[in-house]
């Protein structure tokens, strides 16, 4: 029961802190982008839902996004929470923009337990490569598909898309 709490608490400070990245102008925080993220997961294999914020270039075609992920199936739940930090590429004649990065990532895996059995659980950092492309849509919104590798004890191989919005 410990553990649990444990693993919760430490989500918690893991939210505020990547929601404390956002402070600055006021300019700034209204070219954010917000939206939700779904997907599949390798090793463990699992459905993923979770949602990202993409805060604007920082430098050029830089931009931290934010993520937290939920992991379900093969016998555990995950919450996986990333800071990854995205080079845009420009492309002419094209609205895709492709974009590569690292992000560091923190992964809270609890384990089914056996009917009379504790709950197991652990927690692992690691990082993830990235490759994704991104479209502008007509409403101002941006649409996104990345694959993403992780390193170290995070999923293997997530394939992601998801929906930003304005905030």
């Amino acid at each position: 029961m410990i553990r649990r709490w444990n693993s919760v608490a430490l989500v918690l400070a893991a939210l505020a802190m990547l929601a404390g990245l956002g402070v600055g102008p006021a300019s700034a925080a209204s070219d954010a982008l917000f939206g939700p993220r779904i997907g599949i997961s390798s090793s463990p294999d699992q459905l993923v839902l979770g949602g990202q914020v993409e805060f604007p270039e920082f430098a050029e075609h830089l931009t931290v996004d934010p993520n937290l992920e939920l992991g379900f199936l093969d016998h555990v739940t995950t919450v996986a929470i990333n800071g990854d930090f995205l080079y845009h590429f420009q492309i002419r004649d094209t609205q895709w923009t492709p974009y590569a990065g690292l992000g560091l990532g923190l992964v809270v895996t609890q384990f089914d337990r056996d009917v009379f059995g504790p709950v197991d659980s652990e927690t692992d950092v690691g990082a993830n490569l990235i490759l994704g492309a991104g479209v502008p849509t007509r409403s101002g919104s941006r649409f996104f598909t990345e694959l993403r590798a992780g390193l170290g004890d995070l999923p293997q191989l997530k394939i992601m898309a998801g929906w930003n919005f304005r905030m």
